[in-house]
């Protein structure tokens, strides 16, 4: 007997605009529904199962910390929180770490990081600049830093203390900062995600390296969506060869557990002490575990060379079967991480893909977002293309 998904469920609150779909069980890069239906996730939760669905060894080792603690508190040392702390640490060239629970959750603290950067320079009201189709998170500050009227709209006076300047372009920070000595950072997604998978150019984000440094503000780079291998290197912005001062984490980091992380360079690194941020539950030793093993079986099963190969198959596909198509502006993107610009709206191709049996999303309107998880094999990426191909030439016919 097949099960009928109500579109809203009568107690949770209207939040979401959900797809008449419940998942109930995944294994690799597949979930199935209720009904058992079985798609091919294209979308891995936003880019969060990393490491698909029900990886034996995640699996392993999260059954194992459930026997041992799940939970004590930031008042006692946790070894854990220092693994993962110091793995993150050798990855990226940075120095220390804080831990929470989400993007929204990082992106906060890197905001507060930069206030009081300048707070304790002696600048009353810092500024920092952000980016013209930026999504940063829905909390008053994220929200303020966020360029998306759908997320800003209906909250009163917003949180200030932000410039705004598009993308990729040196010459107008330059000049949008000119007469503002209060700006104290930059904070930008390396590939912008909700906004519609729109990469920041390596020689901006080199001359923007060389512009922070010459000013003295922080460089915070937002890899909650980019980061964790999924471009094929551990963070987006390591392919333009930068280090960042501030690098807020979180998605893939615990491929399914909740987890949030903010990294600090050495300008950055002692700007909270005790007493200035916290978190209940951020560090905890089962998200810490979580961790800790998606990035040992991501180096032990070499996914990033597979987000890699696997990801410009993709791409190169996709720009085979679509590129140059009348009505589709752009295919771009690093590693599993691609977006196809269309024309126009494009939102019927949710459902009418998860129909044909794929799991995607589209944001900005007219992006197609696919985000699979980093274990997606060569056979699964021509699926991918099998499905969503005729789905958008027949949307670009209507």
């Amino acid at each position: 007997m097949t099960a009928r998904i109500e579109a809203a469920s009568p107690h949770l609150m209207n939040t979401y605009g959900r797809a008449p779909i419940a998942l109930v069980r995944g294994q690799g890069c597949r979930v199935w529904d209720v009904n058992g239906k079985e798609y091919l996730d294209g979308l891995s939760g936003v880019g969060v199962n990393t490491l698909g669905h029900n990886h034996a060894k995640l699996v392993a080792a999260l059954q194992q910390q459930l026997t041992q603690i799940i939970h004590s508190s930031n008042y006692y040392h946790m070894p854990l929180q220092e693994a993962l702390a110091a793995r993150l640490v050798e990855l990226s060239g940075m120095r220390n770490v804080f831990f929470c629970n989400s993007g929204l959750e990082a992106n906060e603290a890197a905001l507060k990081i930069a206030r009081k950067y300048g707070v304790d320079q002696g600048i009353a009201r810092p500024e920092i600049v952000v980016y013209e189709k930026a999504f940063h998170g829905r909390s008053f500050a994220s929200m303020a830093a966020t360029d998306n009227p759908k997320v800003r709209s209906g909250f009163g006076p917003l949180v200030e203390g932000f410039v705004r300047v598009p993308l990729n372009d040196i010459r107008a920070i330059e000049q949008a900062t000119a007469n503002r000595p209060d700006v104290v950072a930059v904070f930008f997604e390396s590939i912008q995600g909700e906004g519609g998978v729109n990469p920041l150019h390596t020689e901006y984000l080199q001359q923007l390296r060389r512009l922070c440094d010459a000013r003295g503000w922080l460089m915070m780079a937002d890899e909650v969506q980019c980061g964790t291998a999924r471009t094929g290197k551990w963070f987006a912005h390591q392919w333009a060869g930068i280090v960042p001062d501030v690098m807020p984490l979180a998605k893939g980091l615990g491929s399914g557990v909740p987890i949030g992380a903010v990294v600090a360079g050495p300008r950055a690194a002692n700007v909270l002490q005790p007493g200035n941020h916290g978190s209940t539950f951020g560090g905890n030793p089962l998200a810490m575990r979580a961790g800790v093993e998606t990035l040992r079986i991501i180096e032990e099963d070499g996914l990033l060379h597979n987000a890699a190969t696997v990801g410009a198959q993709l791409r190169a596909a996709l720009e085979r079967e679509l590129g140059g198509l009348a009505g589709v502006n752009d295919i771009r993107g690093q590693g599993l991480m691609l977006g196809v610009e269309l024309d126009r709206p494009c939102g019927a191709l949710i459902a009418r893909a998860a129909e044909a049996g794929l799991l995607l999303n589209v944001t900005a309107d007219r992006v197609i977002r696919l985000l699979p998880p980093l274990i997606l094999c060569s056979a699964e990426a021509d699926e991918i293309v099998a499905k969503l191909v005729p789905l958008v030439r027949a949307i670009l016919a209507e």
